[in-house]
């Protein structure tokens, strides 16, 4: 007898996966009215959902940066060796390229453009106030007393903001920079870049857009020419004091001749102060040929510094509206609710097959 152990094979055939497809297709057909009644549904809830679902309106700005020390012979080279894959480094800014991009971006541009005044219904209101009606958060918040006393008023102090106040900053912050603001430069050899806004408020997205703008622009024009600024106002000071103290000696020499008018010329040590005074004006007359002159190539050079920033296109109204159309709910609401269905049915007929 022959007690050689049988060993099951638990493999597969191909007739037999054939057979189960063709069973599980005759499930489902069988099934046929759920799943129409479960696409109808969806149809439906889609169809609701488009007219619920409120539009989105895009703002979008564009400008270019013009940086005069970025020109010029080192720059070109450096921008030839970068066209050819090669980086030499130097010559960048801190603000260059993605930086001034992420700039766009950062918490702190994006909250002190929140700050920014605005007319609405014949009322001086902030950004920040215009998104919280939009989003209807007045209304949620009259049943807390700290929520409703709160005011976030046009040009305010960011420093004597409270707790809460941040934490609502917070949290306008976390909604524009995931969904409603998108900065990027479309191509890096074109020094142009594009700013999109979106919201449900056609306003809010526009006076948002130009006023984010202006916000980093003007942060961005006074970080890349602060020291020259901060060195011409010096040299400015220097050059007034000088010249206050020149004025001062030219009246201490005409003083000092009147008390001499027909000295006898035996005295000449009575006009020893008219000399000093003299001395005086020679030398702050040097200086201040000097500081004037510095002053000037000081002005020169921060008008160089200073960089350009020219706006090419500005939001118009009516802005792009992206809706959420009837024919498209209509057709993913189906989709999605006969889609759910089939995938339950042949959940629960797997499961049952196991159980078995």
């Amino acid at each position: 007898m022959d007690n050689t152990p049988i060993i099951e094979n638990d493999e597969i055939s191909l007739k037999d996966l054939i057979f189960k497809v063709k069973a599980l297709y005759s499930y489902l057909i069988s099934q046929w009215r759920i799943i129409l009644i479960a696409g109808l549904v969806g149809s439906v809830l889609g169809v609701s959902y488009s007219f619920i679902k409120k539009p989105i309106y895009k703002a979008t700005l564009s400008f270019a940066v013009e940086d005069e020390k970025s020109a010029g012979g080192l720059g070109n080279a450096l921008g030839l060796a970068s066209s050819l894959g090669i980086d030499l480094g130097g010559g960048g800014s801190i603000f260059a390229g993605s930086n001034l991009t992420e700039l766009f971006k950062s918490r702190s541009m994006v909250e002190k453009t929140l700050s920014t005044p605005i007319v609405q219904d014949n009322k001086t209101i902030s950004l920040a106030e215009m998104y919280i009606q939009n989003q209807g958060w007045r209304k949620k918040w009259k049943k807390d007393a700290e929520l409703a006393s709160l005011q976030f008023l046009p040009n305010s102090n960011r420093k004597k903001f409270t707790r809460t106040q941040d934490s609502i900053y917070g949290v306008i912050y976390n909604n524009l920079s995931k969904s409603g603001l998108s900065v990027a430069q479309k191509d890096k050899k074109i020094a142009i870049i594009t700013i999109d806004v979106s919201s449900t408020n056609e306003l809010f997205s526009k006076y948002f857009c130009e006023a984010l703008a202006k916000e980093v622009s003007d942060f961005y024009i006074d970080t890349k020419s602060k020291k020259s600024r901060q060195n011409m106002l010096i040299l400015e000071r220097q050059t007034d004091s000088i010249r206050r103290e020149l004025n001062g000696s030219i009246t201490g020499v005409a003083i000092a001749n009147d008390n001499t008018f027909n000295l006898n010329p035996a005295l000449n040590v009575r006009r020893a102060p008219s000399a000093r005074r003299q001395v005086d004006v020679q030398a702050n007359t040097a200086i201040l040929t000097e500081l004037v002159k510095q002053t000037e190539l000081a002005k020169v050079t921060l008008r160089k510094e200073t960089p350009l920033i020219q706006v090419i296109d500005k939001p118009i109204l009516p802005l792009s509206m992206e809706r959420f159309g009837k024919i498209k709910g209509l057709l993913l609401g189906g989709f999605v609710g006969g889609f759910i269905t089939v995938l339950g049915l042949i959940i629960k007929k797997a499961l049952k097959l196991i159980s078995q």
